[in-house]
């Protein structure tokens, strides 16, 4: 398996992060008939503007599970469309333990999204440990064949746009190595039960950092 730790940015074009939005919502529906696969690793992002995560950082627990509920109907929507064209939504979620603050607000979220209809796995970091020889792995998300992105972030966690790659050889490496990880780990629903689902509101001085 080739190292995507050290993926070649100079193979891509790196976009802004509204380039990056502009590109991701004008290809995520031509991908008709193929999957898209998501592999999140950082363990700390930060997301101003959405309300849900807003509410966790000012330590509102209640109040950022409750606007988290809130996109159900707007994430139903979205699987509709993607049953109606076929397209497969994958995602892979790493965690190292204990969780982070950000981690456990987050499994709340894909635990939502888990069931409106994203295929959604979570593996345990040392399952990914064989692939990090070089670094931790990148943040990527595939669309069909055609395109690879490995999203940026900056120093805070806050997204940064993305560089985008479209030779078939990497975007079928990372869908390789995204698949194969998720084959062999544990269902959404499952993880959430065992270790999210009884843990106490996060404390609020270690929200965001």
């Amino acid at each position: 398996m080739p190292d995507l730790t050290r993926l070649d940015d100079s193979l891509g074009e790196r976009l802004s992060l509204e380039e990056y939005r502009r590109d991701f919502r004008a290809r995520q529906w031509t991908i008709e008939g193929e999957a898209s696969w998501k592999l999140e690793r950082s363990q700390h992002f930060i997301e101003p503007g959405f309300p849900s995560w807003d509410a966790f950082a000012r330590g509102e627990w209640s109040t950022a599970l409750r606007l988290a509920e809130d996109e159900r109907e707007w994430l139903e929507d979205s699987m509709a469309e993607a049953a109606r064209k076929r397209i497969r939504l994958f995602r892979l979620r790493v965690v190292q333990e204990p969780l982070t603050p950000y981690l456990q607000w987050e499994l709340h979220l894909l635990r939502l999204r888990a069931e409106c209809g994203e295929d959604i796995r979570v593996a345990d970091a040392e399952a990914v440990a064989r692939y990090e020889r070089s670094g931790p792995l990148p943040e990527l998300v595939t669309l069909g064949a055609s395109t690879l992105y490995r999203v940026c972030y900056d120093e805070s966690g806050a997204l940064d746009g993305a560089v985008r790659f479209s030779a078939p050889e990497l975007v079928a490496d990372a869908t390789e190595l995204t698949s194969e990880l998720f084959r062999g780990a544990e269902t959404m629903e499952s993880f959430f039960r065992r270790r999210v689902a009884d843990l106490p509101p996060p404390r609020r001085n270690a929200l965001t950092g």
